[in-house]
């Protein structure tokens, strides 16, 4: 007799719903990676400091498309277009012996080497900013990826500052006027190639050069000597307008000085006339006063002398006798007084009766 193993339903259930999860799994997420993979193969992302540059390569219309694509997602066939991206923002080249000077988006490009008109060579870091302006003649002209900065911005860069700056002499590095308008000659030249690829440098920077060190330490030494003259000449110079200022005070202040002698002179010659004047006005007022007691006094004189003045002095007598209570006089003799004869009384003051 044979005995079969029961048979496990709970688990051949589970098998089977396993099989059937994974196979709507599968219906689920096989259409998802395609279209993943078909965004990514049929789309382009360009960023907002990017250009696209669309290229056909099997088909009709097959080149280079003057469209220009900005920001966005834009669709392209697969195998049969290329979109080509290039910056839109401002880029920087720097010739520099100094690492810590570059970007990291900068080329690593060493310092220029540039001889004078007098044969020596100077060492100079400059940076050059620039721009695309059409990616469209980029592309036709140099090529797609960085080749316009290899094929055309650094070579003629490069040889074009050369030329320019080597036209001056280690001297004249030093003048900013005259290093300044051989850059722009610089600048101007280098656009005049740039702009018909498409291409605009905006600006040049000498950031700093180093002479030859057989030339270095004697241009050191002039350039300190010439510093020494002028420090000497600035100082004659301060020295002369010192003295002159110190004239200028002196003079100012002699100026003041004649005229507070001028001011004090007014002032005591006013105060010498009002002196004069007050001792004028004040003679004439005594002599006014003087003059008026002197005619009183005539006028007085001239009343005691006329009719009656006898009776005016017995009345001053009168008035000096007034209160006396008793006099002494003798009676007998000839100064002898009579009281009761008015007539001899009256005739001893020089009364005379009418």
């Amino acid at each position: 007799m044979s005995t079969n193993p029961p048979i496990n339903w709970r688990g051949a259930s589970q098998r089977i719903f396993r099989t059937r999860r994974g196979r709507i799994l599968y219906l689920i997420f096989a259409p998802l990676v395609l279209a993943i993979f078909v965004y990514a193969s049929c789309s382009v992302y360009v960023q907002p400091d990017q250009f696209g540059i669309k290229q056909v390569t099997v088909g009709p219309g097959k080149g280079i498309n003057k469209e220009i694509y900005t920001t966005g997602l834009h669709w392209i066939t697969p195998g049969a277009e290329r979109m080509h991206i290039f910056p839109t923002d401002i880029q920087l080249l720097s010739l520099t012996a100094d690492p810590n000077e570059r970007g990291r988006s900068d080329r690593q490009m060493p310092a220029l080497n540039i001889q004078t008109s007098e044969g020596y060579n100077v060492t100079v870091d400059i940076s050059v900013l620039y721009r695309i302006e059409d990616p469209y003649r980029v592309i036709t002209a140099l090529g797609p990826g960085r080749l316009y900065e290899d094929s055309l911005v650094i070579p003629r860069a490069e040889q074009l500052l050369r030329k320019r700056l080597g036209e001056l002499d280690a001297e004249e590095f030093y003048n900013v006027v005259k290093r300044s308008e051989r850059v722009r000659l610089a600048l101007e030249d280098l656009n005049s190639e740039l702009v018909p690829a498409g291409v605009r440098a905006n600006s040049i920077f000498v950031r700093r050069y180093v002479y030859d060190s057989r030339y270095q330490q004697a241009i050191e030494q002039r350039k300190i000597q010439d510093q020494t003259v002028f420090k000497n000449k600035a100082e004659a110079d301060m020295a002369q307008a010192n003295a002159e200022r110190d004239r200028i005070v002196a003079v100012g202040e002699a100026a003041v000085k004649v005229e507070l002698s001028h001011g004090d002179a007014e002032k005591k010659k006013l105060e010498a006339e009002a002196d004069l004047y007050a001792r004028k006005k004040g003679a004439a007022g005594e002599l006014e006063v003087k003059l008026a007691e002197a005619e009183g006094t005539r006028l007085e004189n001239e009343a005691l002398r006329g009719k009656g003045s006898e009776n005016l002095v017995g009345l001053k007598m009168a008035d000096v006798l007034r209160g006396t209570r008793v006099i002494v006089v003798p009676t007998d003799g000839e100064s002898g007084v009579n009281p009761l004869d008015l007539k001899s009384a009256l005739k001893r003051f020089d009364v005379k009766g009418e």
